[in-house]
């Protein structure tokens, strides 16, 4: 078990500054360019293959980092370059996630591969959980999957929503109810190979914020997959629904955990991340704007109003930070969220970038509301923080049932 560390090592700095090189180079001269266009950043994306950052090879090394600090590290650095390109970037992990976390090894190393293509080839993939009336409440889930005992198939109907990547991915990873009576104890996850019949996308959203990133609707309207696509099979299936009808006839709260929670705990701290970068970000130009911009002759920052400010958003900053790397590092050391520090990281560091990119906004003043500055475009990506993954009322609730125990509402 690696050793909780305030610092990064060696290895881990050179990583993190070869990620900020691409980040300023790359990411941000075509930040606004993509947030005007509303559309997936297809050369940003090559771009990253071709440097090695966006494979699962890369991805693999971060998340099997010893001391947790890999994945969180590198969301920072790309999201400090721009949160909407940045996760067109990493949004398939999403989708390898949920293979990693709920996958039996034969499916990783089949599925996840075909996520990412090739530098030549890019692909990307997409987790399907979210639906129109199921987001925040996954037992009113109404995604149904179907086993087909004489084919070996699984037949799944339904529609998604707010699936990153949603129709425009190579795979996609769908959770679907296999047992409508066991609520959200009777979900299960299936791989959806590319070009399956019956997959569809659906809407495409037009965002607020985060618009270089593709969110829409995917319909699944009789949608055969194979056996073997469900993930973690069909033996571990029955098993977990077996212990999940006993636990129901005694009438005891099972800790049977169902497909997207195991998702979403596993990516809780690296959305906290995502926000400690677009935080940084805003920060980093509210501190140079507020040293360089004059007013009644002399710089901003000599007013305290201006530079408590800062002080706060800095230590606000460094504070998200120093969560997600607790988190990060007990999750791959195997550590239990016994306080729900996973939560804890999202929830802090999410309502930290919300904050830090209004008061750069207001810093910058008249020039924070236009699209002149990035401030304005961090502003708008952060509002995303709260609501995806988790709202903060969720994760405020999961923290609270945690700490006691009792099953709040």
């Amino acid at each position: 078990m690696a050793e909780f560390a305030f610092e990064l090592n060696d290895d881990q700095k050179e990583v993190r500054d070869w990620l900020h090189g691409f980040a300023a180079d790359v990411i941000r001269p075509a930040a606004a360019e993509w947030d005007e266009r509303e559309e997936t950043p297809w050369p940003v994306i090559q771009e990253a293959a071709k440097v090695g950052i966006y494979s699962l090879d890369f991805y693999a090394q971060q998340y099997f980092d010893p001391t947790g600090l890999g994945i969180p590290m590198a969301m920072e650095e790309l999201f400090w370059g721009d949160a909407g390109i940045a996760l067109s970037i990493v949004g398939t992990g999403l989708a390898a996630v949920g293979v990693l976390a709920n996958g039996t090894e034969e499916q990783i190393g089949t599925w996840i591969p075909q996520m990412y293509g090739d530098p030549n080839d890019v692909k990307v993939a997409a987790f399907c959980s979210s639906e129109p009336d199921a987001g925040s409440d996954v037992a009113s889930m109404r995604t149904h999957a179907v086993y087909d005992e004489a084919k070996d198939e699984w037949v799944v109907n339904g529609t998604k929503t707010w699936a990153t990547n949603g129709g425009i991915a190579n795979v996609h990873v769908v959770v679907a109810v296999v047992d409508p009576e066991l609520g959200s104890k009777g979900h299960a996850s299936f791989i959806v190979p590319p070009n399956t019949p019956g997959l569809s996308q659906g809407q495409k959203f037009k965002k607020h914020g985060i618009r270089a990133s593709h969110t829409a609707e995917v319909v699944l309207e009789n949608v055969r997959v194979p056996g073997n696509c469900l993930l973690g099979g069909k033996e571990k299936l029955d098993e977990r629904l077996a212990r999940a009808r006993e636990k129901a006839k005694s009438g005891g709260r099972g800790s049977v955990k169902n497909a997207a929670m195991a998702t979403f705990e596993a990516s809780r701290p690296a959305v906290g991340a995502m926000a400690v970068g677009t935080a940084r970000a805003a920060y980093e130009v509210a501190l140079d704007y507020a040293k360089t911009r004059e007013q009644f002759g002399r710089p901003i920052i000599d007013n305290q109003g201006v530079a408590f400010q800062l002080a706060d958003m800095r230590t606000q900053i460094d504070a998200a930070r120093l969560l997600v790397w607790r988190a990060s590092w007990m999750a791959v050391n195997g550590k239990p969220f016994t306080s729900a520090e996973g939560s804890m990281s999202k929830l802090y560091a999410s309502e930290v970038a919300k904050k830090v990119t209004a008061q750069a906004v207001q810093i910058l003043g008249g020039n924070g509301y236009t699209r002149e500055y990035p401030v304005e475009r961090m502003h708008r990506d952060a509002a995303i923080y709260t609501i995806f993954e988790g709202t903060s009322e969720i994760q405020r609730l999961v923290i609270a049932r945690t700490l006691s125990g009792m099953p709040i509402r």
